[in-house]
Formats: structure tokens, sequence, C-alpha cells
């Protein structure tokens, strides 16, 4: 198996991301997002990956998550739509409130699914409906809906649009069915795994984030900093990765995209604030300012 090839600038100015045209006045020509996140242990994963969301270029932004956390998003993030979902009693999503949703992913060109999800029967429901409905639409996976998604691997197979995985080594080795140590003694060949079983195109993320795609392309990015492993970092990430879909990147120049902005963002506050320190929600911001330089 080849080796991966090292992401460059020169590789991301080669798939350069779709731009609006200059006189396109409406939200629609930067493409819409549905994420559906958060929960009352994790409300600020849902702030965090929308707030990426459009810090990535997309026009438009729903968030659906819990019926007690909605208000106090949408006064957070006055530029979405919100979306409050029946919830059970700890604070998850209730089964049934996939079904909610069908229209609102409809009228997006992108949807991400997990932050800050805990992963049990509601977004087991959610992710089930959502993929089944809407097999056209390109699709983020990441956190909580990464916890039972082998019992989904049919539904992916009968997908036409792209899904990307984000997993950490943790999720990654709950995917496999493999120990921590295994996925972390040889990263690239579990993601290799999961992009073939899954039919995905796998974010590895870690201090060096492998990317590979489904017919087993692989990319190698080494230009992060230590200080992006803080709370809420794979959120934005999530975020950046759901807006440049949105826009109308391919699988790939989205997956390299995102890994490249996030990472540099990190790299950038490590300049401005310190090598540790810097919080997730300073992420974001950075992002169209390195979209401009590369663009």
């Amino acid at each position: 198996m080849s080796q991966p090839v090292e992401l460059t600038r020169e590789i991301l100015r080669g798939m350069p991301l779709p731009q609006p045209e200059p006189d396109a006045g409406s939200k629609d020509a930067r493409g819409g997002v549905l994420v559906v996140a958060g929960s009352r242990e994790l409300p600020g994963a849902a702030l965090l990956a929308a707030t990426a969301v459009l810090r990535a270029g997309a026009g438009r932004l729903r968030v659906a998550t819990g019926r007690s956390l909605a208000l106090a998003l949408g006064l957070a993030m006055p530029e979405a739509m919100v979306i409050g979902l029946p919830e059970t009693a700890r604070g998850g999503l209730r089964p049934g409130a996939g079904r909610l949703l069908t229209s609102h992913a409809a009228a997006c060109q992108s949807l991400l699914i997990g932050p800050g999800l805990n992963g049990d029967a509601g977004t087991r429901d959610v992710l089930r409906t959502l993929l089944t409905a809407h097999p056209d639409k390109p699709v983020i996976l990441d956190a909580g809906a990464l916890t039972d998604l082998g019992a989904q691997r049919s539904i992916l197979e009968k997908r036409s649009a792209p899904v990307l995985l984000t997993p950490h080594a943790g999720e990654m080795a709950r995917l496999l069915g493999r120990d921590r140590s295994a996925i972390e003694e040889d990263p690239l060949a579990a993601a290799r795994e999961a992009a073939q079983a899954f039919r995905a195109t796998v974010i590895m993320k870690g201090a060096r984030t492998h990317v590979v795609s489904p017919q087993g392309e692989a990319w190698l990015h080494e230009g992060g900093h230590v200080g992006l492993a803080t709370s809420g970092s794979g959120d934005v990430l999530a975020g950046i990765l759901a807006g440049l879909l949105a826009r109308g990147a391919e699988a790939a120049a989205a997956a390299l995209w995102g890994v490249h902005l996030h990472g540099e963002a990190g790299c950038r506050l490590a300049e401005e604030e310190g090598p540790l320190g810097f919080l997730a929600r300073d992420l974001p911001a950075q992002i169209p300012r390195l979209m401009a330089e590369l663009d």
C-alpha cells in the first residue's frame, strides 16, 4: 500500500474552493447546512460547530438541538434558524426526532450530525432517518454519530452522496472493534480500513492527521499545533467541513481544506496568544483570513 501524500498548500491550490459569483446576492448561492448537535451535558458543541459552518463560508444555517437548549442557542447564534427537538429526561434526543428534520435537511446542501450528542437511541434515530431520507446529501458524522455506525452500514452502502467520518483514536477503536492502542500504533491502516468498510472519506484525527478517501487515496497533515488538543476543537473542525461541503466542495477537497484550515488556525493562535491556553471558540474567527490567503 502506497504511503500517504504530504498535504501542502500547493495541493490545496490545485483543488480551489467553489466561489459564488461576484454579483450573487442570495445566501443560497453559498449553500445551507443543517447541524444536529448538542445535549444537556454538552450544549456548547452545537454553538462551536455552527459558528465554524458560517466562518467557512456557508450562506444559511439551521441548527437542531434539544428543546431545553434551543432558546439559549438562538440568542447566542442569532444568524441561525434553531429547531428545538424533543428530549429524554437525561437531556438527549428522544427517538422520533429524526422525522421532524427531514424537511429541514431537504432545504440544505450538507448535513452535520453528532457534535455533543451522546450516541443514545435518539441519536441513532436521527442518523438512520436522515441517512435514509436524504441519500443525495453530503453528510459529516462526528462524535455521537459514530457510536453505533456499524448498524447503519447497509444504509451507507446505498448512499449516492459523500460521507465524511471524523474519529479520534478512541472513536476509531469502537468503530472497528479494536483496542485503542492498536489504532494509535497504525492510524493510517485504521483509516484505510474504515474508509473501505463505510465507503467514506475518513479524517483520522491526531497530532498527525490522516485523510483517506473511499478509493484508498491517502494524505498526511502534520501542520497542526499541540494547542488544538483542547475541548471543542473537533466540533470546530466538523463545522468547517460542513460549511465547505455546502459551498460545493468535493469530499476530498473539503476534508483536506478543512484539516489544513483547522491546523493553521491553531498555529496562528499559538503565535498570537501562546502555545497553550487558547480556546476552541477562538478558532473559527481565523478561518476567513486563512481561506483568503490561499484563494
